[in-house]
């Protein structure tokens, strides 16, 4: 570690400089010594140190290790050259714009490849998702072909070693630049980079090496679930290739408005009506709750929009399962049409009010 030069000094800036400098810098000092172009002493040696300074200050948290600890102490340890031309803003993006073309990691047609995710709306109803629930949902994947098993053929017979590539996959392509001749490799056009090519297809599948089907999966939906959240089955999309895994079916829920509930978080919001007179006097009624009916005291003298709290009466939080509270908004109906014998009782009701009304009162803040 103690012979490495300052990373800084490696890329020719300041340690205060920006991204973009740093990455300039990088494109310049890569083109000059890429070991298949440069005619630089030691130049693989020289890309290598480039390449290691780069993947540390290009990163805002390697940089700023880097920039505390050094390179003994940096947690993150620059890779350098190990890295590989893939990254974004790495040389082989350079390469291609210089060159048309470039090293490149030679991907593995024959190898397992994973299946494909598939993502399905699904729209349940308030207490669906409030209470969780149990649902069918019926999806449409892509499999191994039962018959060829992923050949793509007829039969075994059938699978030839590819006559372009000899069984690799990818070609040698020579091009002419302005730095002289340029060897790059690319994928095989007869085989698509399988390798392999086959005679006669499948009859089932017609040489793709996988088949559709239709699945039915039982799905347990979790109490607490709302609008734009996700659910992962796992194992549920699409089939793998050549033994790969199988993709995930994610579930992305869409829930239906109550008629009377309404949620704000993990807490239910309630209006509920109720008299004058059961206002005035107080009294118990039986409230609707997500888990049936529950009985609360209404206190004596209660206004309008009062909101009282029943604890623990809400959703479920779906990660804590701790349920949120019910607040009940308390509605005072005033009566109309008001029968004879209704009148005549609130009429007698107004003969013995002694005390001030409450319109007196306000009428006397203008005095």
């Amino acid at each position: 570690m103690a012979d490495k030069r300052d990373y800084y000094d490696v890329l020719g800036v300041s340690k205060t400089a920006t991204d973009d400098e740093i990455k300039k810098a990088y494109r310049s000092l890569a083109k000059k010594y890429h070991p298949d172009i440069s005619k630089e002493d030691k130049a693989e040696e020289k890309f290598k140190e480039v390449q290691a300074a780069y993947d540390t200050l290009s990163d805002p948290q390697k940089r700023a290790a880097y920039d505390q600890y050094g390179h003994e102490g940096n947690p993150f340890g620059g890779q350098g050259f190990g890295g590989g031309f893939q990254d974004f803003g790495g040389f082989g993006d350079i390469f291609s714009q210089f060159f048309g073309g470039g090293r490149q990691r030679q991907q593995n047609y024959n190898g397992p490849q994973r299946g494909d995710d598939i993502e399905k709306t699904m729209t349940i109803d308030f207490l669906e998702a409030a209470l969780g629930t149990k649902k069918t949902v019926e999806v449409n994947v892509t499999e191994t072909c039962h018959f060829c098993h992923g050949t793509g053929a007829e039969s075994s017979k059938d699978v030839e070693i590819c006559s372009r590539c000899h069984g690799d996959g990818v070609i040698n392509v020579e091009q002419r630049t302005m730095l002289g001749t340029m060897r790059t490799q690319q994928v095989c056009p007869v085989c698509g980079g399988k390798g392999k090519t086959v005679k006669n297809a499948c009859h089932v599948c017609h040489g793709s090496g996988q088949e559709k089907k239709n699945k039915s999966v039982d799905v347990t939906i979790p109490a607490g679930v709302d609008t734009n959240m996700s659910l992962k089955v796992a194992g549920y999309g699409h089939g793998g290739k050549n033994g790969g895994q199988t993709g995930d079916l994610y579930l992305n829920f869409r829930v239906r408005p109550h008629k009377v509930f309404q949620r704000q978080g993990d807490d239910v919001i309630l209006h509920v009506p109720i008299s004058v007179t059961q206002a005035v006097l107080g009294t118990k009624i039986d409230i609707p709750t997500i888990y049936g009916d529950v009985s609360l005291k209404i206190p004596q003298g209660i206004e309008s929009g009062t909101a009282l709290r029943m604890k623990e009466k809400g959703i479920a939080n779906i990660r804590s399962k701790k349920p949120g509270d019910q607040h009940v908004i308390v509605d005072i109906e005033t009566p109309k049409n008001l029968s004879a014998k209704e009148k005549g009782l609130y009429e007698e009701l107004a003969k013995l009010e002694n005390r001030e009304s409450g319109w007196q009162k306000f009428k006397n803040l203008f005095k």
